[in-house]
């Protein structure tokens, strides 16, 4: 636990150190004075002054040595200049350092040095080179320590979790530097243009861009397509798909039914299924859904030797119709954003003759291409599809990985998923988050907030996810108190010092015994209030191993691609002055 020191009071009659400041100065004052004369002497062959400045001074004063003028005056001048510009430099600083936020004044009972351990730049390096990464940075950079202002980043195998509060800064201080500093494959996903216009110009130089932009978040035209069926190779991964559909298509807080909904997510996975077996456009589920007694998916599930499957949908087929149209009404609902021509054109051929490129989740992994997936949240949301082309493209890196030397990949994969919670409804993600980061896939879930996250995983999930990541960071914008209080707790309490006099008075006004008591309490580092008023540009980081630190976020223009991310931005964004 630090101890807070703090200054004993001092006595109304305790003039020491303005007589220490007094002496110091009239010595200084002398020496400058004795060093023109001393020197302006010599140039125009005066006599020299007395050996000292005290000396000089009695000298002076007594008329046995006159000023030698000239010279001396110049270099006098020069020295009082001198003076000028170092108070001027210092009061800059004293002013910056009175700017500089109050929460920076936490940072003093936080760790530095040595006691960061595997967050700096040689405890990186060090992970880098045991993992075989040759990458031009150690790790994913996280921000600069206030305390002894060393940079720190997360390591190659570390996992990350953010909670940014509105405008706090996450895109332009986190996320997009961590999109740049990216050592191969980047995957991005968001409901926002700004982080695609600001990192597309640099991440192009390294490799093929695709943009997934089905709801036009950026306006960008479907150039290339992606079939979502490609995923279903199986029971298992059609199982999959359909629980991202229904993820992505329910609001948080929506009722559900403990029977109609499971049962039209098992017909949903099935047709799913069929569809993928048979070879059939994404959107031939949606024609399946709208004719509930259309027995097409069974058949051809039972031909391809899919027996449980197609008695499951010969099932729901022949209950009732009641039943029957309630399961099928589900399912509708769940894919529900394929109604959305626009978004099919992001999934399907567009005719037969139809000469866009196809995504291939496996052949990205395998390169320095960036895929960034958009979408908005709200009904007819295309998030099911970004969550299904994020899971596509991370198993495949996955399955790529199990192919390298020691099961990871040799250049790690860094996936930025911002608006996690909106945009890419993975329920799945707190039970597999561990265990990418053993193999060389760096994800970095960003939440508004603690509440975000309950909603798409549960309470347990939430934690699940925030105990699995091992770099936790909180950039500010958050009223949660129980949030901000486990966080307050976390970061640990210091020892302050505090002192009291008491003082008798005596006849005729002079001043008697005086005593000072000294007491010690406990106190948090860092506040509720603290945390709730953190300002953009600092952020409280919660590495595993390593102690609570306080650091200064740095944002992409004071970094080593501004000029890339600013030519970027004048290039794609359609409100940059041109």
């Amino acid at each position: 636990m630090a101890t807070e020191p703090q200054k004993k009071p001092r006595a109304e009659d305790d003039w020491t150190w303005e007589i220490v400041l007094l002496v110091v100065g009239s010595l200084a004052l002398l020496s400058a004075a004795w060093l023109a004369a001393r020197l302006g002497a010599s140039f125009v062959g005066e006599p020299d002054p007395p050996g000292n400045p005290v000396s000089f001074a009695v000298a002076l004063v007594t008329g046995d040595y006159a000023w030698p003028g000239g010279a001396a005056n110049a270099i006098a001048a020069a020295e009082a200049l001198l003076v000028a510009g170092l108070v001027t430099a210092g009061y800059r600083m004293r002013q910056r350092l009175q700017n500089r936020p109050d929460v920076d004044r936490a940072a003093r009972h936080m760790v530095d040095g040595t006691d960061l351990g595997k967050l700096t730049m040689k405890g990186a390096a060090a992970t880098a080179e045991r993992l075989g990464v040759q990458a031009q940075v150690p790790g994913v950079f996280i921000g600069r320590s206030v305390k002894g202002r060393q940079p720190l980043f997360g390591s190659f195998e570390d996992m990350h979790v953010d909670i940014w509060g509105p405008r706090t800064g996450k895109t332009t201080r986190r996320a997009i530097p961590a999109i740049l500093n990216a050592p191969g494959a980047v995957l991005v996903t968001s409901n926002k243009r700004d982080i695609v216009d600001g990192t597309r110009g640099p991440r192009q130089a390294r490799g093929q861009v695709w943009v997934f932009d089905p709801q036009q978040v950026a306006q960008e035209p479907p150039t290339w397509w992606w079939n979502p069926l490609s995923y279903v190779t199986d029971v298992a991964k059609a199982r999959k798909l359909a629980d991202h559909f229904a993820s992505g298509s329910r609001d948080a807080d929506a009722s559900t039914d403990a029977f109609f909904d499971p049962a039209g997510q098992d017909l949903l996975a099935n047709l799913l299924l069929a569809a993928a077996t048979a070879k059939a456009p994404l959107t031939q589920i949606y024609t399946w859904l709208s004719n509930p007694k259309d027995d097409t998916p069974e058949r051809i599930l039972r031909s391809a030797g899919h027996t449980m499957p197609a008695d499951s949908v010969s099932g729901v087929i022949t209950a009732p119709d009641k039943q029957r149209s309630g399961i099928y009404g589900v399912a509708q609902q769940m894919a529900s954003c394929l109604i959305n021509p626009e978004v099919n054109k992001w999934v399907t051929p567009i005719g037969p003759a139809d000469g866009r490129p196809e995504f291939d989740p496996r052949e990205f992994v395998r390169t320095g291409s960036t895929l960034y997936s958009l979408s908005r949240e709200g009904s007819d949301s295309a998030g099911p599809l970004v969550t299904a082309l994020t899971v596509a493209v991370v198993e495949a890196a996955e399955e790529y990985a199990t192919t390298q030397r020691g099961g990871r990949l040799s250049l790690p994969m860094v996936g930025v998923l911002d608006e996690a919670a909106n945009v890419c409804r993975w329920r799945a993600l707190p039970d597999l988050y561990s265990h990418y980061g053993s193999r060389g896939i760096v994800l970095m879930t960003i939440l508004q907030s603690w509440a975000q996250g309950v909603e798409v995983w549960g309470d347990r999930g939430m934690e699940k996810l925030w105990s699995a990541a091992n770099i936790r960071v909180y950039g500010g914008g958050v009223s949660d108190t129980r949030f901000l209080g486990d966080l307050s707790e976390l970061a640990g309490e210091y020892e302050l010092r505090e002192y009291s006099a008491t003082q008798e008075a005596e006849f005729g006004g002079w001043s008697g015994n005086r005593t000072v008591n000294e007491s010690v309490r406990r106190e948090r580092v860092l506040q509720v209030s603290d945390l709730g008023a953190m300002p953009p540009g600092r952020a409280l980081v919660l590495a595993s191993g390593t102690k609570p630190v306080l650091v200064e976020t740095i944002p992409w223009w004071e970094g080593p691609y501004a000029r890339e991310v600013k030519a970027s931005l004048s290039k794609y964004d359609p409100g940059a002055a041109r």
